[in-house]
């Protein structure tokens, strides 16, 4: 075996450093020193002999699968919650005294049952639901692999071989890639058979623009980013062809490395804030239902356990187990009643809908709780590519020349995706597409390497998404009239796109590079006429331009007055956050009148030499240019750590909002490198606003998160609706067990074993009362906003403005109403002022309202607890006082819902404010109506039952 199998026999750990003894840095060594090294020839390649022993040695060239978890141990992680486990419990015992009243014979032994039962089942199907989730989670992190190339073309015995499957691939192989390509291996660049290669590697360092690579040798202690001589798995070839060594396989790659970590990282997950904050409340639930199914069975001891005074000890005791059991069994009613049997079931229900919005938007949700904890966040550290933009960028608008050299047309553009039907020009000349924008469609279609695709409803990039976007300009222009002879399929995506690169036939490309920031191809048309089209920086071709096409397709001379009208359109386009490209062409090209694209042409020379390119490119004529936008989501705190270079990650920054225009950021943008050196890391994350880390590797991204962590970034979810529970659910229900019997309970049929739990009328009943609640609650939100004073209760005390109801229906508009003002208003001691932004009146002030209505809603509960008293009788039948525990539990929530009011830690917690006297009448005004409408509701259940009764019951015989 040749000596590079020799030392790459010893394995790389995951955390290794460039500089490990064990590493060769082939990036850092020259060709020759690599083809040492790794024993092979560039014209050669491997044996299949020495393969073979490699092979042994490597293993194959794929990412290693890590055992999931099982089916079983996904169950079992459903119940490891606190609430669930209390519903668990519950559901036992409820079985357990079902079984017992079974046992004894009782009439309910059948319906005794049906509590566990609808427990067990809600359990099921929350767990059920979170299996699915999580195992179709599993699964989709498998596509990791995907990354990974399938094929390869690769040399050995001196033959090419165009297809091999790249998992048999083995260090020391050498491989041809061409634009398109997936790399399917870490590889050292040999030979470049074209004068650039561009990789896009975004999805491993993050960096948003295709990277240069060279087969020269770089610095040994580079970074990933530095690496200029090498190619890595899982990147694509966007421009250029060459030849490249392989060095590293499978999991030894960087993009292994990146799998392992993922791997790791998983087997190490902490609760979300959501999951802790039901455990708490579970154990809190757990112990108020403890204590109070202790008090309930100890305030009837009287009744099970008795006993006679002599001697002035107690003597004679008399105990019942029947009625002890009886007790015990009213206990666990109560305690089954006070646990929210559906919260785990809804919660996992949202939960599940959150999955699946956010999978609509390429967004993998592992965890269930996951999704709340976005709710939750107060930092987010991103890549700037794909999370802080979407890496899919869309023209926003096209500038055209005008009918004078003095004048530009400005067309806007719609749309942001990549589907050529997504938006349309508007301003388009009614006439159609003139000589001055068919030159911008020739030139965006064919000095383009891009492609869109349809597939699975989508319409997908492929190359530069900058390109892509200027393709799908293209088909929204449409074709000039005349001219479309249907070589183009009609349902093709880019059918416009075809058609250009049809009329005029590309025969040599001048690839971009950074120095003249420009791309040109030479096309031949129909006719046999050679032509140069350029597309590139803006500033760039305006300088290497002598002329400028006009609107009929004349050329003029590009003046001073003309470069300056271009160049203030491009910093108006700049400044609203869009990225410029520029177009241009020469029609004289004397030395290329002749050439085909053949390597024998002695034009061809010229073109194998890059520094030619700017004298090719010189002397062009201008004729437009476009703005692209990379549709950005809003963000949190935003924290950017991004694999490029400084000065790109900071240009980026300021356009996409992350730091103002004029903000001076020299303290909050760092490399890795600066971040790691820092004495005292936490207190520069603790800064205000964005910050930046640029030239990030995977340790600097883990370290910075690590920080954040320890350093409390986490809030809490927002508590209103489990408040609600708590306060309307827990006392009341509790208080309802004390309840005496009805007086009417004997004159009531026994229930038939087969009717429903929840009857036709009393499910009536509930979408009543529940119709009640949503409109009381939803209506004094309005009411607050819209009226001074309501049912004589003036409103106006607080000083806040009122809108009109399409007002407070249209609000979002409320950015384009004219002369719109807000006076600011109280709240206890706060004072609420909008003088720079009265459309938060209806964002940050709406805080009264809510307020409002979470106080009508617990009031509304409060006084549906007096009509719980009975199913069926009246209030002034069974007055409230009958059972003072239940006033009690009224209180005790009341004041509860004081307390977070009143409290300004708690009421900042729960984000409401204080009311007002008169805002409480509101309150109370509106939620009282539910008492008379359940009144109503319930004398017409009495009299439907009597007129059943009565025409039910035999008739007496007439007596003589």
């Amino acid at each position: 075996m040749g000596k590079g199998g020799e030392n790459y026999g010893k394995r790389e750990f995951v955390n290794s450093k460039p500089t490990d003894p064990d590493v060769f840095p082939a990036w850092a060594k020259d060709i020759h020193e690599c083809e040492k090294h790794y024993d092979v020839s560039r014209k050669s390649g491997l044996s299949t002999a020495e393969v073979e022993n490699r092979r042994k040695i490597y293993g194959n060239n794929e990412l290693e699968k890590h055992e999931g978890q099982s089916i079983w141990s996904l169950i079992m992680e459903q119940f490891n919650d606190t609430l669930v486990r209390i519903l668990l419990l519950a559901a036992v015992v409820s079985f357990v005294l079902a079984w017992y009243d079974g046992d004894e014979g009782g009439e309910m032994e059948i319906t005794a049952f049906v509590e566990p039962l609808v427990i067990f089942l809600i359990l099921i199907v929350n767990a059920i639901v979170g299996v699915w989730q999580e195992n179709n989670a599993e699964k989709a992190l498998e596509a990791l692999k995907e990354i990974q190339s399938e094929q390869a073309t690769v040399i050995r015995d001196g033959i090419k071989i165009p297809s091999l499957p790249a998992k048999e691939l083995v260090p020391g192989d050498i491989v041809e890639l061409k634009v398109g390509d997936k790399v399917p291996a870490d590889m050292r660049v040999l030979e470049l058979v074209s004068s650039t290669l561009r990789v896009e590697q975004g999805s491993l360092t993050g960096e948003s623009e295709a990277v240069n690579k060279t087969n020269k040798s770089v610095s040994e202690d580079a970074d990933i980013q530095g690496k200029r001589s090498m190619v890595f798995a899982g990147t694509t070839v966007v421009n250029g062809n060459c030849f490249c060594l392989v060095t590293q396989i499978g999991m030894e790659t960087e993009i292994g490395k990146v799998h392992t970590q993922i791997h790791v990282a998983s087997q190490s997950e902490e609760d979300t804030p959501l999951k802790k904050k039901l455990n708490e409340f579970g154990e809190v639930l757990t112990m108020i239902i403890g204590v109070i199914c202790i008090f309930v069975w100890l305030i009837n001891v009287k009744y099970f356990l008795s006993w006679e005074y002599i001697d002035g000890w107690p003597r004679n005791f008399k105990f019942s187990f029947e009625k002890c059991t009886y007790y015990f069994e009213i206990a666990v009613a109560l305690a089954v009643a006070a646990i929210p049997e559906g919260l785990p079931a809804v919660i996992t229900t949202c939960l599940a809908l959150g999955t699946r919005k956010m999978a609509q938007k390429n967004a993998l949700v592992r965890k269930l709780p996951s999704v709340e904890t976005l709710g939750c966040t107060t930092v987010i550290c991103s890549d700037k590519t794909g999370t802080l933009t979407t890496n899919q960028m869309a023209v926003a608008k096209l500038v055209a020349m005008g009918g004078h050299a003095s004048s530009l047309r400005s067309f806007r553009v719609d749309g942001t995706t990549y589907n050529p039907s997504d938006g349309k020009i508007h301003d388009w000349p009614s006439g159609g597409i003139d000589a001055n924008l068919e030159t911008i469609a020739k030139i965006s279609a064919i000095c383009n390497d891009a492609g869109v695709t349809h597939s699975d409803n989508k319409y997908v990039a492929h190359g530069m998404p900058t390109e892509a976007a200027i393709k799908v300009l293209v088909e929204k222009m449409g074709l000039p009239k005349g001219l479309y002879s249907g070589g183009a399929a009609a349902n093709d995506v880019l059918r416009c796109c075809q058609w250009w690169n049809e009329y005029e036939h590309r025969i040599a490309t001048l690839e971009f590079d950074r120095d003249r920031k420009s791309m040109g191809v030479i096309v031949k048309s129909k006719s046999g006429r050679r032509s140069l089209l350029v597309k590139g920086a803006v500033e760039n071709l305006l300088e290497r331009s002598s002329k400028m096409q006009l609107l009929d397709g004349s050329v003029v001379p590009l003046d001073q007055n003309s470069r300056i009208l271009v160049s203030n359109a491009l910093q108006d386009m700049s400044s609203g956050a869009l990225r410029c490209l520029g177009f241009a062409y020469k029609d004289e090209l004397p030395e290329f009148e002749t050439y085909d694209g053949s390597d024998d042409h002695p034009a061809h020379a010229l073109l194998l030499d890059p520094s030619n390119y700017p004298s090719i490119e010189s002397n062009l004529t201008f004729v437009g240019l476009v703005g692209l936008r990379d549709c950005k989501a809003a963000g949190i705190r935003v924290m950017v750590i991004t694999g490029d270079n400084k000065n790109t990650a900071e240009a980026i920054c300021h356009e996409i909002g992350v730091f103002g225009p004029m903000e001076d950021i020299s303290s909050k943008s760092l490399t890795g490198k600066e971040f790691m050196a820092l004495s005292d890391k936490k207190a520069h994350l603790r800064q205000s606003g964005g910050l930046l880390f640029s030239r990030a590797e995977p340790r600097h991204k883990q370290e910075i998160v690590r920080l954040l962590k320890e350093d409390g970034e986490v809030v809490a979810m927002t508590v209103q609706l489990l408040w609600v529970n708590l306060v309307t659910d827990g006392p009341p229900a509790t208080a309802l067990g004390f309840n005496p019997p009805d007086k009417d309970i004997m004159k009531k049929p026994p229930r038939r074993s087969d009717d429903s739990l929840i009857t036709a009328w009393i499910l009536f009943r509930y979408l009543v009362i529940g119709l009640y609640v949503g409109v009381a609650t939803v209506g004094v939100f309005i009411i607050w906003y819209t009226h001074g004073s309501f049912l004589g209760i003036d409103l106006s005390g607080d000083g806040h403005t009122l809108v009109t109801y399409p007002q407070l229906a249209n609000w979002a508009q409320c950015s384009s109403w004219k002369n719109f003002t807000v006076s600011p208003f109280t709240a206890g001691n706060q004072v609420f002022s909008f003088e720079n932004n009265p459309c938060d009146y209806f964002q940050g002030g709406k805080v009264k309202a809510m307020t409002l209505s979470l106080s009508v809603l617990v009031a509304i509960e409060m006084f549906n607890s007096l009509n719980a008293l009975s199913e069926d009788g009246s209030l002034l039948t069974m007055p409230p006082w009958v059972n003072p525990w239940l006033l009690l539990a009224m209180s005790v929530s009341f004041g509860l819902h004081f307390l977070i009011l009143y409290v300004p830690f708690l009421a900042q917690v729960f984000g409401i404010v204080p009311l007002s006297f008169n805002e409480w009448l509101l309150v109370l005004a509106v939620a009282f109506p539910v008492i008379l409408i359940d009144e109503v509701l319930k004398f017409v259940g009495r009299l439907g039952r009597r007129m059943r009764s009565s025409s039910q019951r035999p008739l007496k015989p007439k007596t003589e």
